[in-house]
């Protein structure tokens, strides 16, 4: 890469310089040569008006003019008759005559430009030569003839300087580019190295260092995403072995009540009397084991996109009275008063098995932090064609910064990681979802130090919504 840029800059760098050269060696050849033409034409007026005052004198005027000119502007001039011969000059010499092609071109137009013909094969000059005529007293013309030379030393001199000192700057600000883009591929080469060994770190599930963001805009930006990334992917793995352990924990808790209670039955340790008693402990362990798979299995369905809720007339009364029995036990254990639950029957299209689920971690998280001796209270109502379950339990409730976040995956609040070992953190994201697919939504009021409260809100008719959708 280096290399290219050093290429590409040399060969901009060439073709700039040759391009200033010739524009800059133009310009000034140019003005050299308006120098001549301007001394040319001053020369002219000048033995005009000593031709109209002495015509028998005019010659000598005329090289005297000659060499004034080439004294003071540099620049030599010469004057010839009607048939192109030298009549005055500069050193004396009246050798140099206009040849017959030159005279001819002379009637069309004049000669402006570097020639090496007239004076010198050697050493070119800028040069002028044009036609103009002397008027006789009696009103005829006699045409002459007048070369103005200029040196093309000084445009030598010009284009040299112009040479070395565009080299110059060329080289100073080509050895600039070339350190300034070692030093950045230089720092890209220690950076991808770095980049390479600090990824490699993260592909053994090392996350403890990080990519540094000391560097060019552009990198900084890749820097904080894999930053960022690798934060996520630290994080993930962290929320990954919490939910493992959880799980288990979960899954082992009615998997050992339901083992023990089972062994228990058939032992004979636990009486027959008592048998019925205990399996609808069984039963309830196996509903709530059943819903807690069911809610692993449905967000891992509903984040695949292929959870399609299957709609029908329920009793969501009797669905809320059937999820609240399975926590009597832990009802009574905390001697809970229960409210509203003889409220008028409530029917919806909606999926019922998903609903329970909503329900039940609902129910749930009520009865986890409500306070010892409170009270659970259910609201069932329906406006509008909108069906409304309330949850309320009494206790801390949630702070405003909880309830931003409380239907995060995994998220669990401060009262709750200090009060329960147990939940996933996935109870209240998992239900969010279910509403939501019954074009429903799930809200939240508390107070904190008094009470919670869970609204759960869908249609009436859920596929009436989506076809109207």
């Amino acid at each position: 890469m280096l290399r290219l840029i050093i290429i590409v800059i040399a060969s901009i760098l060439i073709i700039l310089g040759v391009l200033i050269i010739n524009i800059s060696t133009d310009m000034f050849r140019k003005g050299q040569l308006d120098k001549v033409k301007s001394a040319g034409d001053l020369y002219i007026s000048c033995i005009t008006d000593e031709y109209t005052q002495d015509k028998n004198n005019y010659i000598q005027k005329a090289a005297y003019f000659s060499n004034k000119f080439a004294c003071e502007q540099e620049v030599r001039l010469y004057l010839f008759d009607a048939e192109g011969k030298c009549i005055a000059s500069p050193d004396g010499n009246l050798t140099k005559n206009l040849s017959k092609s030159t005279i001819k071109q002379l009637e069309k137009d004049d000669i402006l430009n570097l020639n090496s013909e007239y004076l010198s094969q050697s050493v070119p000059s800028f040069m002028y030569i044009t036609k103009f005529f002397f008027r006789e007293s009696d009103g005829k013309y006699v045409p002459r003839y007048i070369l103005a030379a200029g040196t093309t030393e000084q445009a030598e001199m010009f284009t040299m300087i112009i040479l070395i000192s565009y080299v110059s700057l060329a080289l100073l600000f080509f050895a600039g580019c070339f350190i300034v883009f070692r030093r950045k591929i230089n720092a890209t080469i220690r950076f991808e190295e770095e980049f390479l060994r600090i990824v490699e770190e993260y592909s053994k599930d090392n996350f403890t260092e990080k990519l540094s963001t000391d560097i060019s805009p552009n990198f900084k930006r890749i820097c904080d995403l894999v930053n960022t990334l690798a934060s996520n992917v630290e994080k993930s793995e962290e929320t990954s072995r919490t939910f493992i352990s959880n799980v288990s924990h979960e899954l082992r808790t009615p998997m050992t009540t339901i083992g023990g209670f089972v062994d228990g039955i058939l032992d004979g340790t636990i009486k027959k009397s008592r048998q019925q008693e205990y399996l609808i402990l069984v039963s309830q362990e196996i509903q709530r084991l059943r819903i807690l798979i069911s809610s692993m299995l449905n967000m891992s369905r509903f984040e695949a996109g292929t959870l399609r809720p299957n709609f029908q007339e329920t009793n969501l009364t009797d669905l809320v009275i059937k999820v609240v029995l399975m926590f009597e036990k832990r009802i009574e254990e905390k001697n809970l008063q229960v409210e509203e639950l003889d409220s008028s029957r409530l029917f919806a299209v909606a999926d019922p098995d998903l609903m329970q689920q909503v329900v039940y971690n609902l129910v749930e998280n009520a009865v986890k932090f409500v306070n010892e001796n409170g009270t659970l209270s259910f609201t069932f109502e329906e406006k509008d064609d909108i069906c409304t379950i309330g949850i309320k339990n009494t206790g801390e409730g949630l702070k405003d910064s909880e309830i931003e976040q409380v239907f995060n995956r995994f998220y669990k609040t401060d009262s709750s990681r200090g009060k329960d070992t147990t939940g996933l953190g996935l109870g209240l994201s998992i239900s969010r979802k279910i509403v939501h697919l019954h074009n429903g939504h799930i809200v939240v009021k508390s107070v904190y130090g008094e009470y919670t409260e869970f609204l759960v809100q869908i249609p009436r008719d859920c596929t009436k919504t989506e076809k109207d959708k």
